[in-house]
């Protein structure tokens, strides 16, 4: 039988979150382009799909309900999220109020999901094929020739066993780790953030609410702190229990491997083992609900980096494929909204026949340093992750970094206007160099390895106004986007002597309350 043979406009390598994503933000902003998706996977994935990246925040939440405009899906078929949540000394408590916590009392005002990526990539491909997207399963990919003379690409597949060509102007690898594009040209990249990863899902709900019969500690939130990302922290590890639709339970550990080796937690038993040692109240709940075990997976070196994310001779990486920071903070939507931005705007501006490459140029730089500036919230610093000061402190300065600088800018909707982005480019070097002083000191607490027991003491993140008004303002009309963007400059160079301050445990000026922390500094006390 001869080999089959289709052109395209665009050929997406991959059909899970990024590949999907653009090939739906694709049809939205040029409706012309003929598009395919090449997944390894049958389609519809399995509700236990061995997926990470549950938790969304800010901007990849703003990137799938409003840039995509899929948020009556989301309110529908997924969860709301009650923000994150950190507890600190809930190793040794039986009774949960005991710990120290980190998290909100109510809902902030920017919407953020709980997201079950098996049913959410299910329900994309639904919606691409209703579109007149193909998206073809079944199809393994076996190499990509990029052609820099400007012909066509061709992508060599099997699809249902039988082999292919698929050939096309422009090619996007959005197929996670495999990198086929990456490999092939050699641009991957040693990353020195090691860290090692293992999760798995039950089919029931886990709710730490049930973890105390504290009545004043249930009444402290509105709303079921089970709805949170709740983090079980440790010096050099953390535990994430995230909720899904239909009572299910998303359940991993991310550790410092110097610290707690993956060989240690690289099956169910030796998970479970772990968490006995670690964190017993939920190991007890785990085995408990063994009997509803829906996967497990782990993964060492679980960052990556790369010398190269797109190319004027048009072919791109997205997703995983090219760059990938540490689930804390649940970054992974955020890069893929992003990538994803960039990655249709070349598109489009190649499409119209216009000069491309310099665009090509500024956003790969742009990329590339939101990725480093992510990247320094973690390097060398798990080991303080058991720290209820630092990560208080850390966790205040983190937001407010990340809403007033990255979360504004896409907000604002001006990642792609480079004539903006050139005209605060002054100040987005000097808050990159602030950021870079607040994660230096940082570094330097977690290297004193400190672990909290637990006091009871919960440090409420709608009660520090830094935080809420940061968060509020996203919602807000743009105005004058210069005076807005020097206004949170101007906010984060008042706010960070006044972290570090409460972080060398200096004392308070007085017992008055602070317009920018409130009384952060007392809930230490």
């Amino acid at each position: 039988m001869p080999e089959a043979h289709s052109d395209f406009d665009v050929a997406i390598i991959g059909g899970g979150l990024a590949g999907l994503t653009l090939a739906m933000q694709l049809r939205q902003e040029s409706p012309d382009l003929a598009v395919v998706v090449l997944e390894r996977n049958r389609l519809p994935p399995p509700v236990a799909a061995h997926k990470v990246g549950e938790s969304t925040v800010e901007i990849g939440a703003h990137y799938l309900s409003d840039t995509l405009g899929l948020s009556e899906l989301l309110e529908r078929t997924q969860l709301r999220k009650f923000g994150l949540r950190l507890f600190f000394g809930s190793g040794i408590h039986d009774d949960l109020s005991k710990a120290d916590e980190l998290g909100a009392s109510k809902l902030l005002p920017a919407i953020s999901y709980q997201i079950d990526r098996g049913k959410l990539e299910g329900d994309l491909a639904s919606i691409l094929h209703e579109r007149g997207i193909a998206v073809h399963d079944n199809c393994v990919v076996k190499r990509a020739s990029i052609s820099d003379k400007g012909s066509l690409h061709e992508v060599a597949v099997k699809r249902n066993g039988q082999a292919e060509t698929v050939r096309c102007r422009w090619v996007v690898d959005a197929g996670s780790r495999a990198a086929v594009i990456k490999r092939g040209l050699g641009i991957g990249k040693s990353c020195e953030h090691k860290i090692g990863s293992a999760w798995f899902r039950l089919d029931k709900a886990i709710s730490v609410d049930e973890w105390s019969d504290s009545e004043p500690w249930k009444r402290q939130c509105n709303r079921s702190r089970r709805f949170s990302t709740n983090h079980l922290m440790g010096s050099g590890y953390w535990v994430w229990i995230i909720p899904l639709a239909g009572d299910k339970t998303s359940i991993g550990l991310v550790a410092d491997p110097d610290v707690h080796p993956l060989s240690s937690f690289n099956s169910f038993d030796k998970f479970t083992n772990w968490l006995s040692f670690h964190q017993p109240k939920l190991a007890s709940e785990v085995m408990d609900a063994r009997d509803t075990l829906m996967d497990f997976m782990f993964r060492k070196n679980l960052s990556q980096d790369s010398n190269q994310v797109w190319s004027r001779d048009r072919w791109a990486l997205t997703g995983e494929s090219g760059l990938f920071a540490d689930p804390f903070y649940s970054p992974g939507s955020d890069f893929i909204g992003i990538s994803n931005t960039f990655i249709s705007d070349m598109i489009r501006r190649e499409r119209s026949g216009e000069q491309f490459p310099m665009h090509a140029a500024v956003y790969q730089q742009m990329y590339m340093s939101f990725y480093s500036s992510t990247m320094s919230l973690y390097e060398q610093q798990y080991q303080g992750f058991g720290d209820t000061r630092l990560m208080v402190v850390k966790t205040t300065w983190d937001y407010a970094y990340y809403w007033s600088v990255l979360t504004w800018l896409y907000f604002r909707n001006v990642m792609t206007d480079i004539e903006f982005i050139r005209s605060v480019q002054p100040g987005l070097i000097a808050m990159r160099e602030l950021n870079e002083k607040m994660q230096a000191a940082f570094r330097a607490r977690a290297a004193e390895k400190y672990e909290d027991q637990g006091k009871s003491r919960f440090f409420d993140q709608t009660a520090i106004p830094v935080l809420y008004d940061l968060n509020a303002a996203l919602l807000e009309p743009m105005d004058n986007l210069d005076s807005e963007f020097k206004e949170n400059c101007d906010r984060l160079n008042s706010l960070s002597p006044m972290l570090l301050s409460l972080l060398a445990e200096k004392a308070s000026d007085g017992n008055r309350a602070c317009s920018l922390l409130g009384d952060l500094r007392q809930r230490f006390n």
